[in-house]
């Protein structure tokens, strides 16, 4: 009779285990049909500007979605555009699950770069394995230290903090070229009077090595794989990362259970910082061996929208993020490829960052989707 009762309670568990999977499964089944509708919709408004444009809009998304996977040069270049995507996404995780919400990534961006530049110029001296690990340090505290400064006044003086980050985007980006086009310019360039704005060169032993020879790939992209995967340890399986996750999912909660809910904030905004400013680093050690205007390239924005698509996930972010590199290099080759005006296939990007930001709300609410569903039901 025992073994009776214990194996029925056995095969309970099971089914109990099996009956989650199964939500489980139709949860993120529910969440990838929202955001890729979300995209679609994104597409389909840029075609129609596309066609008032008087441009073929199935010729250039065939350019803009196969061009990236047509070549060994499509897909090592997805890989690049994916690197600071994800490093820049992996710190959006962290702070957005924390409930503080980081905008700043493009200050923190250049943070980081102009620090890293600066460091190993120099150091040009030090051995390459004392130099490279000091530079990404370096990098990641300037980032932080920019991304601290929003979380502090966010937890202590009640800022908004996109307002505040917007604004540190726009002191950050003023030293940035102040920097580059005076201090820190290239000697050459005021030798030879052109006066382009960018540091000198850095020395060859902080290159990062390339993945794949005659491609840019680099091994940038390593080093933004395992940190994904430290900071799922780090949120899902330390202490600290469980309090930063009790403090974004509710705060007043949080406080009464004794977590320093402004200490979190703080650390949140700086560790997304850091992981802006590791992006930066990446781009000069990695692509351009030097600091230089536009940089970035969005980045910081962009990576918003890679860590929604993988569902404020660390694991999740790195799909995404190939993903949202693929679009990005696809748009820019849809221009060259089709003749598209730069304006335009930069509405193409902020509609896709508008449609998928936008959807948040509705993989945040889903009963809100539930209800819209009979109500054009109704409709029809």
């Amino acid at each position: 009779m025992a073994r009776r009762s214990l194996n029925e309670g056995v095969y309970l568990s099971k089914m109990n285990r099996n009956a989650g999977t199964i939500r489980l499964v139709k949860s993120w089944m529910q969440q990838l049909l929202i955001l890729l509708g979300a995209l679609l919709a994104a597409l389909l408004i840029g075609a129609i500007l596309l066609a008032i444009a008087r441009s073929n809009p199935i010729r250039a998304y065939y350019v803009m979605f196969t061009g990236p996977f047509s070549s060994r040069f499509g897909i090592t270049e997805t890989l690049v555009r994916a690197t600071p995507l994800l490093l820049v996404g992996l710190g959006i995780v962290i702070s957005f699950r924390s409930g503080i919400l980081n905008i700043g990534g493009e200050g923190q961006i250049l943070a980081g770069a102009v620090t890293a530049a600066a460091l190993a110029l120099v150091l040009q001296s030090w051995p390459a394995p004392v130099l490279i690990p000091l530079v990404l340090l370096a990098a990641a505290a300037a980032g932080a230290s920019w991304g601290g400064i929003a979380g502090w006044l966010k937890a202590r003086l009640s800022v908004n903090e996109i307002l505040s980050t917007v604004m540190l985007n726009q002191i950050a980006l003023q030293i940035y070229l102040y920097l580059i086009r005076g201090p820190l310019i290239d000697p050459q360039e005021v030798a030879y009077g052109t006066g382009v704005p960018q540091t000198a060169l850095l020395p060859r032993q902080v290159w990062f090595p390339r993945l794949v020879p005659a491609t840019r790939l680099h091994a940038g992209l390593i080093l933004a794989l395992l940190l994904a995967v430290l900071v799922y340890v780090f949120l899902w399986r330390t202490t600290i990362g469980y309090r930063m996750r009790a403090v974004g999912a509710g705060p007043a909660a949080a406080r009464y259970a004794g977590i320093r809910v402004e200490f979190y904030l703080i650390l949140a905004m700086a560790l997304a910082g850091a992981f802006a400013g590791l992006a930066g680093a990446v781009e000069v050690l990695g692509v351009h061996h030097r600091a230089l205007e536009g940089l970035s390239g969005g980045y910081g924005f962009s990576g918003i929208v890679a860590a929604l698509f993988g569902r404020l996930h660390p694991l999740g972010t790195i799909p995404a993020s190939l993903l949202i590199g693929a679009l990005i290099l696809g748009a820019d080759m849809m221009q060259r490829g089709v003749s598209i005006p730069a304006a335009m296939v930069m509405a193409i990007q902020g509609l896709v960052i508008l449609f998928v930001v936008s959807s948040d709300i509705l993989l945040r609410q889903p009963e809100l989707l539930s209800r819209m569903v009979p109500r054009l039901a109704k409709k029809r």
